[in-house]
């Protein structure tokens, strides 16, 4: 659970808001409840929604709190957020946008591993259509199995791929 204290304005789990009122000279208490941290000059942060929508390079994020109602919840957003980042001896600097480039490329390089690891174990599963032996229709697996592999080559890849329907 998070606490905001009202005269500052922080925000804090309640661990942490036990050692703050311990250390300030505050008093022992064992549960917490609302008219503990009334007198104590707190508010309970309760969860508030998650952001939604979006892109698939984006996910609700904690953004601080916000009073709605007369209760504080904590505030989501869709991120992430990019920032120019400074040169270091290592890296030079990037601008934000150079940074979201980035990311988005490395969020599409993940799901298309994904992607072509599904691919993989669908064409294992159906490795045994095509020896010399199996009682199937060899050609429509083939048809198959082409359709799996031609998945990198759809329109929407990686993000929105049709997977083809076994035989």
């Amino acid at each position: 659970m998070q606490i905001r204290i009202q005269s500052t304005g922080a925000v804090m789990y309640e661990a942490e808001f036990r050692a703050y009122q311990k250390a300030n000279g505050g008093p022992s208490w064992e549960t917490t409840t609302t008219e503990v941290l009334e007198a104590l000059g707190a508010d309970v942060v309760l969860e508030g929604p998650q952001a939604s929508g979006g892109t698939v390079y984006q996910y609700s994020q904690a953004s601080g709190v916000e009073q709605i109602d007369g209760k504080w919840y904590t505030k989501y957003i869709l991120g992430p957020l990019f920032t120019d980042t400074p040169a270091t001896d290592e890296t030079p600097a990037k601008t934000a946008a150079e940074n979201e480039t980035d990311y988005k490329a490395s969020k599409d390089a993940e799901q298309a591993k994904s992607v072509r690891s599904t691919r993989g174990e669908k064409l294992a599963e159906s490795d045994w259509t095509q020896v010399a032996d199996a009682p199937v229709d060899k050609a429509v697996w083939a048809t198959y199995r082409q359709a799996l592999r031609d998945v990198t080559a759809q329109s929407g890849f990686p993000w929105t791929v049709t997977w083809p329907d076994a035989p």
